[in-house]
């Protein structure tokens, strides 16, 4: 087994989101022997945005891109492999003003590719990433799940699928900013679920 491990986290040392996709990819490996990991830290390594070079490089036939432009795509075509090769996917990602953090969409908007990793057929839209299972840990300073308040899931369920990643297991921390008996009992509760999980 392959598992490549994303931390999204704004804060690549103390990041809670962080602290529950390690937990994740460890109980993976130790009920996997043999099994590899591969971590990239949206922190520490980020990936830069989607910006109009960008999608300049993108939309010009390789053979026409200039060096700059073919270094640009060669950035997102790393994380696309990244992903091609991996059987499992590990997500830690806090919640950042009800959204999900710029550099998760920032490794998002990377990897979703025309033609690559999904295609557009006669009947609609096709993902082909598929055969992956992923597993998503939230980190929230509040109380989100299964309210009106709760974008990232919907975001996140969505996005995945239209990638061709349906098979998605989320695991919740939530509260952890309403004092340290909740956070406390946020870290037990989502650690309950990984071990049930993995």
């Amino acid at each position: 087994m392959n598992i490549l491990q994303i931390n999204a986290s704004a804060r690549s040392q103390g990041s809670n989101s962080t602290r529950l996709a390690d937990a994740i990819s460890q109980r993976l490996l130790a009920a996997n022997p043999g099994a590899k990991l591969e971590l990239r830290d949206l922190a520490s390594q980020p990936h830069p945005v989607l910006d109009e070079p960008s999608l300049g490089a993108l939309f010009t036939p390789a053979e026409q891109r200039t060096p700059e432009q073919a270094a640009r795509v060669a950035l997102d075509d790393a994380l696309i492999a990244q992903v091609q090769a991996s059987d499992a996917i590990v997500l830690g990602v806090p919640m950042y003003n009800f959204g999900v953090p710029v550099q998760l969409k920032t490794w998002i908007d990377a990897i979703a590719r025309a033609g690559v990793t999904f295609r557009y057929t006669a009947n609609g839209p096709e993902g082909l990433l598929k055969g992956k299972k992923v597993y998503i840990a939230l980190a929230r300073g509040g109380l989100y799940r299964d309210t009106p308040a709760d974008s990232q899931v919907p975001y996140l369920k969505s996005v995945l699928a239209f990638l061709g990643m349906t098979d998605v297991s989320f695991v919740y921390a939530e509260g952890l900013a309403m004092g340290a008996d909740a956070a406390s009992q946020a870290f037990a509760q989502a650690e309950a679920e990984i071990a049930a999980l993995a």
